[in-house]
């Protein structure tokens, strides 16, 4: 490295702000005083591939000071990164989920994505689905640029299935559609494994619901967002399915994450439903299995799920070096985002949907036709991945599982806990 005198670069090449952050500086000739600091919440397999892929950032960007600090996953990430946007002191960028952008006050807690320098950066509307690229407004302002998109989708044990009978000539499972269909799909799988057809997360069964209720047509807000309307009939059918699921054997009565993943991983189950994040999980247990798209079990194709975004949280006074560098880092990121969606995200990007290299991964690409379908969580404060309202559905539709509660009790505990968090003001 050539020497030369300390600037604000070289000095914070040493220090980490937080607890878990890693710094990622470049070294070399420098041609400006840039930084970016981003803070994540993915840990896991997640983790180490986005690891991985800062370290070819950062060996691309020699004159970029890189830091990547990973928070827990949840409400601690959005409470610290909330802290320090309200403070002024917020990192140059940071990953949000789509399906909290209007709850996290974007006007206030966000600086706006400059999109001229994301078009000299390659980057423009047309690269995206519409929808999505339209979620990433607030009053006409873009606030957020999509990484991914992971909805709930059907992992399938390859031997298990094949032994029911459910394969094609071309070895992936037989799309099924409408609710006999799905039935005796479950049913031919658990007379196959002798225990379950599914494993699912019956401690908070938020995304099952959300999806059935969802291929229902079922709203949750009115047009103009704010009154709730839940269609008392669709919500109670897409209950009384879940009901008939664990009375019928067909899933377990119990079961929370970590069971979910080892009824599937070990056999006990021949189908799982779940986001599509432990692809990973699965091959690296060197598992018979592939994925395909959550079937449609009633009226249209609609699926539980959400997206990664990048934001810029606010800051008193923008860096224009740094801002340029954080675009930088943000095109980076999705020009290469086929190596992020090794672990299972659908990418958001469109040219990189569109490439060999991504069509190429197996099982990851199975299920990326569902992506124009992805069904976002109602847009509230208190909604979102990992925000109360997904709680509140599993304290309450956990026990229609178990037995414990009808889906009737189980509805009128989550439309009073609703009703309940949206009377109370938001906090941000």
């Amino acid at each position: 490295m050539t020497s030369i005198k300390p600037s604000r670069r070289s000095l914070l090449a040493g220090t980490l702000g937080l607890a878990g952050g890693l710094a990622l500086p470049g070294c070399g000739s420098l041609s400006r005083d840039a930084r970016v600091r981003e803070w994540n919440l993915f840990g896991g397999g997640d983790g180490a591939r986005l690891l991985q892929i800062h370290d070819k950032f950062v060996a691309e960007h020699k004159d970029i000071a890189f830091e990547a600090h990973t928070l827990a996953w949840g409400p601690p990430f959005y409470t610290k990164l909330a802290m320090s946007a309200a403070g002024g002191r917020a990192p140059e960028v940071a990953t949000l989920h789509l399906s909290r952008l209007k709850g996290f006050s974007p006007t206030t807690m966000l600086d706006p994505i400059p999109v001229d320098l994301l078009a000299k950066a390659g980057i423009t509307e047309q690269d995206f689905l519409p929808e999505t690229w339209k979620r990433c407004l607030v009053d006409g302002t873009l606030y957020a640029v999509p990484l991914d998109q992971h909805p709930f989708v059907l992992y399938y044990n390859l031997e298990i299935c094949k032994k029911a009978g459910l394969l094609g000539p071309d070895n992936r499972i037989k799309p099924v559609k409408g609710m006999d269909a799905f039935l005796e799909m479950l049913q031919a799988v658990k007379e196959t494994t002798g225990k379950f057809a599914a494993s699912v997360e019956t401690t908070n069964p938020w995304r099952l619901w959300w999806t059935l209720y969802g291929q229902l047509e079922g709203e949750f807000f009115d047009e103009t967002g704010t009154r709730f309307v839940l269609d008392d009939a669709k919500a109670l059918e897409a209950l009384q399915l879940m009901g008939k699921l664990a009375a019928d054997g067909l899933t377990p009565k119990s079961s929370d994450y970590p069971s979910l993943v080892a009824q599937f991983t070990n056999g006990d189950a021949g189908l799982s439903f779940n986001g599509e994040w432990e692809v990973t999980t699965y091959q690296t247990a060197k598992m018979p299995f592939s994925m395909a798209p959550f079937p449609v079990v009633y009226d249209v194709p609609k699926y539980a799920g959400d997206a990664h975004t990048f934001v810029m949280p606010h800051q008193a006074s923008r860096n224009s070096d740094d801002t340029a560098a954080t675009v930088e880092y943000i095109a980076w990121m999705l020009k290469h985002s086929a190596e992020w969606a090794a672990g299972g995200h659908i990418p958001a990007y469109q040219p990189v949907v569109a490439s060999q290299e991504y069509l190429n991964l197996k099982p990851q690409a199975e299920y990326r036709s569902v992506a124009p379908d992805v069904l976002f969580d109602p847009d509230a404060w208190f909604s979102g991945s990992g925000a109360q309202l997904q709680n509140e559905a599993g304290a309450a539709f956990a026990g229609v599982f178990s037995g414990r509660t009808t889906p009737r009790q189980a509805l009128d505990q989550f439309k009073a806990a609703t009703q309940k968090l949206l009377d109370t003001p938001s906090p941000v």
